[in-house]
Formats: structure tokens, C-alpha cells, sequence
């Protein structure tokens, strides 16, 4: 999803934590509050309808900075394996922005 012609470029890393299981963030750069709130109502719906349904899948949080610049989704895991089967097994992505570019035909 590209709001006001920025193209995101998210930052997807897993992140370790205190409590039991496993923690994937996806790192956002917006041009603003605008953009922030749209990308957080966009995503929301994705995790609602595709992600929760997915073994493993606990909860997702958003989080916006001050300074408008970014979103951050952190996405709560029952386990490592368990988000690498999301990602290894979803359709996520095509669902939520398209299939990209496809060749034309001749």
C-alpha cells in the first residue's frame, strides 16, 4: 500500500522477549499522521481477516511515533516455528497489495 506516493519500505526482523514466545516487527517510514492512521486501519484489517487465523498467532500491536514518521507492527507469536510457517505459508502480502508486477501479454 502506497498512501500519497510513498512507497513503504518495511523492515521485517524477528525480536526475542522476557515473555514466552517470539516477536516479528514490521518498521514503516510514513510522510504522517494521515498516512500513520491509514496504514494502522489497513493493517488492522489484515491481521483481523489473515493473520489471526494462522497456528501460533497471538496478538499484533501498533504503534505510531511523535513524529509522525513511522509505524511499527509487532506481532506476537506462540513460537519462532510458528511465525516461520506464517511466512513461509502465507498469502498475506498478495492479499493485501496484489500479485505485483505481471508480464504482459504478447
Amino acid at each position: 500500500m502506497a498512501a500519497r506516493g510513498v512507497a513503504p519500505r518495511p523492515t521485517l526482523r524477528g525480536v526475542v522477549s522476557t515473555e514466552s514466545g517470539f516477536y516479528s516487527t514490521i518498521d514503516y517510514t510514513v510522510d504522517g499522521h494521515d498516512t500513520q492512521r491509514e496504514f494502522v486501519a489497513a493493517f488492522a484489517e489484515i491481521q483481523e481477516r489473515w493473520v489471526r487465523v494462522h497456528p501460533g498467532y497471538r496478538s499484533a500491536r501498533f504503534h505510531v511515533s511523535a513524529d509522525r514518521s513511522r509505524v511499527c507492527n509487532i506481532v506476537h507469536w506462540a513460537s519462532e516455528a510458528d511465525f516461520r510457517h506464517f511466512v513461509e505459508t502465507s498469502d498475506t502480502v498478495i492479499r493485501a497489495v496484489g500479485p505485483g508486477p505481471q508480464p504482459l501479454d504478447a
